[in-house]
């Protein structure tokens, strides 16, 4: 069972950083090229889009799934991969983090601005998601690493 949710762990963490760095990669650069309008346009579909049951269960999941890792880990014994699945953890607190502080506002805010002037909305949202985005992206990213690893030593 503790194999199961580290796989479990690691499958739902894999998700979110490869959605984080499909933004980084080929979202936002592609949205970087159109006008102010349409990038408005655009963003505010995604994020009304992305709230989903199927994001929802690997962003949320990612983090409870590393836990009860370490929790079953602790109460099955064995092999105890306790430095990758801290590190894990770690990540993925660091890149909700971002999510929350950062592009959610962003996010909400970009929602919030209704019909005004689309550059002035683009120039106070795409710099700071992107950078956020790339944080985020490095840090889940890095959070999938230590689970493989944790995969290896178990």
């Amino acid at each position: 069972m503790t194999l199961t949710l580290l796989i479990a762990a690691t499958i739902s963490t894999g998700l979110v950083a490869g959605l984080f760095y499909g933004f980084a990669c080929a979202v936002m650069p592609g949205l970087g090229q159109v006008d102010d309008a349409s990038f408005v346009t655009v963003f505010r579909a995604i994020n009304r889009r992305i709230l989903n049951g199927w994001f929802m269960i690997a962003f949320v999941g990612s983090p409870l799934l590393i836990v009860a890792t370490g929790v079953a880990q602790f109460v099955v014994g064995g092999p105890q991969p306790w430095e990758p699945l801290a590190t894990a953890a770690a990540l993925t607190v660091i890149s909700s983090a971002i999510t929350g502080r950062v592009n959610v506002p962003l996010n909400n805010a970009l929602d919030a601005a209704g019909s005004g002037d689309p550059a002035r909305q683009r120039s106070a949202f795409e710099t700071r998601w992107r950078r956020a985005n790339i944080a985020r992206s490095v840090a889940s990213s890095a959070a999938f690493g230590a689970l493989v690893w944790a995969i290896a030593i178990s």
